[in-house]
This record gives structure tokens, sequence and C-alpha cells, in this order.
């Protein structure tokens, strides 16, 4: 069940995800289960983790993105959708719920409370980004789609949410709903998503890489540091009493884990501003 929503949204936020909101790369993360699942050879992992590793110290730019989306495109060719779908279901609690920011569950809650509707944009493939942003408690998804015919992945991309792609499907959600793009918010850690930031009226650099970083200081742009991960499941759990539940069973994790994170940043500016006032 996802958390309850007003009656009428007055906006959107837009959130990118790989060092956004989960601080990993979500694509590059499911590389073993699906080497275990007879999807991927080994030396296919080897080359995903060293993407992975590239990507967390160095950012990527567009054109490491197109290599990606193409490397990837041809790894999956003839690949099962079912057994993709159920891999990713299976492993999200090891492999994604651990990394998710809580300063990033905070903010998705403060924008809902806000009456703005949340969106999770990726250039990840829709069957990774979609059972994170439910885990999330997020039904509105802009991610990459591939083509599949016959349950099977053809090795071509019918959408790929990077870069410009990225502001064109914000701009189009916010149309099809009637939100000025002025009233809305976008989050992003990559300077390849400086499209989709420019094109909101509330832009905000998380965990900037360099380049993005530059363009926010050059145009006064917010910028925040998200470095707490957290996991939902363990972090309600404890809260209840009980043994975690599967990521499936939990609703309204969102609002709960928001709470405890604004907690925790609330205690963080507090101490900022008692060191700026003994300076």
């Amino acid at each position: 069940m996802s958390p309850v929503r007003p009656v009428e949204a007055t906006g959107a936020a837009f959130f990118d995800l790989d060092k956004t909101v989960i601080a990993k790369s979500s694509a590059l993360a499911f590389g073993r289960p699906l080497y275990h699942g007879g999807l991927m050879g080994r030396r296919d992992v080897l080359k995903a983790a060293y993407a992975q590793l590239a990507y967390l110290i160095a950012g990527a730019d567009e054109d490491q993105m197109a290599r990606t989306r193409d490397y990837l495109a041809q790894l999956c060719r003839g690949w099962e959708v079912e057994q993709v779908s159920q891999i990713v279901a299976e492993t999200l609690g090891e492999l994604i719920d651990p990394y998710i920011y809580a300063e990033a569950v905070a903010l998705i809650a403060e924008h809902r409370n806000a009456g703005r509707d949340v969106v999770l944009v990726s250039a990840s493939g829709d069957e990774m980004v979609r059972p994170i942003g439910r885990l999330l408690g997020i039904d509105d998804v802009i991610a990459t789609r591939m083509v599949a015919v016959d349950g099977r992945y053809t090795g071509e991309v019918e959408f790929y949410a990077a870069g410009p792609a990225k502001a064109e499907a914000v701009t189009a959600f916010a149309a099809e709903r009637g939100y000025p793009l002025e009233d809305c918010y976008a989050y992003s850690d990559s300077v390849s998503d400086l499209p989709m930031l420019s094109v909101v009226g509330h832009p905000t650099a998380v965990n900037p890489d360099r380049a993005l970083r530059r363009v926010a200081v050059e145009r006064d742009w917010p910028m925040v540091t998200f470095k707490h991960p957290i996991s939902l499941r363990h972090r309600i759990a404890a809260l209840r009493g009980r043994p975690a539940v599967p990521a499936t069973a939990i609703a309204l994790t969102a609002v709960t884990a928001g709470a405890i994170a604004l907690w925790l940043l609330a205690r963080r500016r507090r101490r900022r501003a008692a060191a700026t006032a003994t300076a």
C-alpha cells in the first residue's frame, strides 16, 4: 500500500535515483544475482563491478552513460523479462534497501506532506526502478524501457531516460498533470542531469559531481549532502519491536523513516548553529 496522497497535488518533485536516493548504481548493483541466475558471465560481472567503482569515484558524463546503455542493452538480449523481474524482487532487500539515504527519505516525506507528487527518474531499467519506487512508496517512475518480444528482451532500447530525454519526460509529466514547471522540484548528483534540473523552478544538487557543483555555484542553486544510508525494513522493525519484514509487506515506509531522518537533520542543524554562534 502506498502512502495516502492529497486529493489534489500542487506540483511534483523529481528525484534522480543513483547517488541521490540510494548510495550506489541501481543497474550495476544487480550484477551478482544476475550472474547466479545464469544471465551474466564472470567477465560481464567484472566489467560491471569496474564500471560501478568508476561511477562512484568520478560520476558519469553523457558519453559514459551512452556506452553503459549500449553495453547493457546488448548484454540483456535474449533474457526473459519474467526472470529478471523475479531476480530483482528477490534481491531488492539485500542490494538496495540498506543503501537508501535517510535524508532522501525525509525529503520525499516533506514533499508528500506539502501536497506534491514524487517521481523517481532514472536511466536504469524500469524493471529495476519501479520496485525500488514501491519500496519507497513511490508510484510514478520515469525509467529506461527495453524492447521485449514474446517475453524476451531484443537488445533494443525503446526509451533511454538520460540527459535531455529526462528533461523531456519530466516536462511531459508536468504537462499531463497540469503542473507549472516553475512550481516543480528536481534533485540529482550528476551534470548529465543538467537538462532536467534546468527545466524546473526549484533545482537542487545532491552530492554533486565536480561539473554539477560548478554549475550550481554559477547559478546559485542549493547544494546538499546526503551521507546516511539506512535500512528501511530494519528501522521500521526496530520501531515496532519485532523482526524485519519483507520489503513488499512494508506500508507507509517513507513517512515513517522520514520522521527518523528529519530528527537527525534537525540535530545536525542545531550543532552547526551552535558552532557558528561560538565561532
